[in-house]
């Protein structure tokens, strides 16, 4: 096939989700001599209440992810589908050790948000159909990926071909892109897997998180709206199939046992889903004109609720990079400046793969000298405000102002 039967873009991005979406959207707002042209590839079909990228889940967003989103345009969209965090409580079940952040502590209006992925999908589709230089091609199963000099050349499973300046991997932990582009990983199975729902309470949670250190595994309750809270608990790999199979009434005894009564009585849940926990990483996320951003360059456990948060920090810095390359008139998609942004980006993500890695294994292990040891120290956070500031930063989003102009 020649190359005039190529449709040239700027940018392709393969990922529909929340990722995707989002640097859709962001790299359309950027100044230049003309507007990006985008191509945004998703392979399932737009069904919000079905699609892997927008399910059943609640995510935190840090207080440095939001004013990203608000930097990049996008905060006013989500804003109204959010419900604030004031506190996190982190406890260890049967321990002493506990520790709490406040807002105020910060000066902040919230440590972060909640929002639920399917209101948060719902929002990006309708600025993604209001934006004219981005094309959505869904349902679009990517088929061959092939990177020469001039651009990376994409074809589609029904034949149709684009080449691109820069491609942006966002297809998740298991990413086409990065396969094809035979970019190693780095994989290490916790042995856990995390069930997710939606639970109601007795007690209104208020802005209240919980992060509570289980024999199992780490569980998180998250402020929605409406009093309800998004649950993410984590267990042994070979204890979730019992505990999905429960009734509710069996499944919220078991949670309650778990959980304690910080909230009062489990009154509900909501659909159960399972997810199995498998800590994947990109050796080196970049290739020819191509780079991984989100679950495609890591993969994280859920503890401390990094993921999206970390991701967004990958879509915040590469937007930087791609607006300064269009006012400085480089190829966007050059090894320059794609190499630029991973030097600003491998310390961050480094770390954060590295302190959720540690607080998972920390936190599920019964030895007693580390039980003795981090209750020690969960203690010792609660009374020391220097000693919660690497977590806090973490929490925050705020990572050596990473996020921030």
């Amino acid at each position: 096939m020649s190359q005039s039967d190529l449709n040239h873009v700027d940018v392709a991005i393969v990922g529909g989700g929340m990722s995707g979406a989002v640097l859709a959207l962001s790299l359309a707002a950027l100044p230049g001599p003309k507007p990006l042209q985008i191509l945004l590839l998703e392979a399932s079909a737009p069904e919000l209440n079905a699609h892997p990228g927008f399910d059943a889940r609640a995510i935190a967003l840090s207080a440095g992810t939001c004013e990203a989103l608000a930097r990049h345009g996008l905060w006013s969209r989500f804003a109204p589908h959010c419900s604030p965090i004031s506190q996190i409580h982190v406890s260890d079940q049967g321990h002493f050790g506990q520790a709490g952040l406040t807002a105020a502590e910060y000066g902040l209006p919230a440590l972060g948000q909640v929002i639920e992925l399917s209101a948060a999908g719902i929002a990006l589709q309708q600025a993604i159909a209001a934006c004219p230089q981005i094309r959505m091609l869904c349902p679009a199963q990517l088929e061959r990926v092939e990177p020469l000099a001039e651009g990376v050349n994409l074809t589609l499973a029904g034949g149709e071909r684009y080449q691109t300046r820069l491609l942006v991997a966002a297809d998740g932990g298991n990413s086409f892109v990065r396969q094809q582009c035979k970019l190693a990983v780095s994989r290490h199975d916790y042995g856990q897997s995390a069930i997710i729902a939606t639970v109601k309470t007795a007690e209104d949670p208020a802005g209240r998180a919980f992060e509570r250190f289980t024999q199992g595994g780490p569980l998180a309750l998250l402020p929605m709206q409406d009093g309800l809270s998004s649950l993410v608990w984590s267990v042994a790999r070979d204890e979730a199939p019992a505990l999905m199979a429960l009734d509710d009434a069996a499944f919220l005894a078991r949670l309650q046992q778990a959980f304690g009564w910080r909230l009062g009585r489990f009154l509900q849940t909501g659909q159960r889903h399972v997810y199995p926990l498998v800590l994947t990483v990109a050796d080196y996320p970049l290739a020819q004109r191509t780079v991984l951003v989100g679950n495609a360059a890591h993969l994280l456990h859920p503890i401390a609720g990094q993921g999206f948060n970390l991701g967004m920090r990958d879509l915040d810095l590469l937007t930087r990079a791609v607006g300064r390359a269009l006012t400085t008139g480089e190829d966007i998609g050059s090894f320059e400046v794609l190499s630029g942004y991973w030097q600003q980006r491998k310390g961050d993500q480094a770390q954060t793969v590295w302190l959720t890695s540690s607080l998972a294994q920390l936190f599920s292990n019964d030895h007693d000298p580390l039980v003795a040891g981090r209750n020690l120290a969960l203690s010792l956070m609660g009374r020391l405000s220097c000693l919660k500031a690497p977590l806090a930063s973490r929490t925050l989003g705020f990572v050596a102002d990473v996020c921030r102009p």
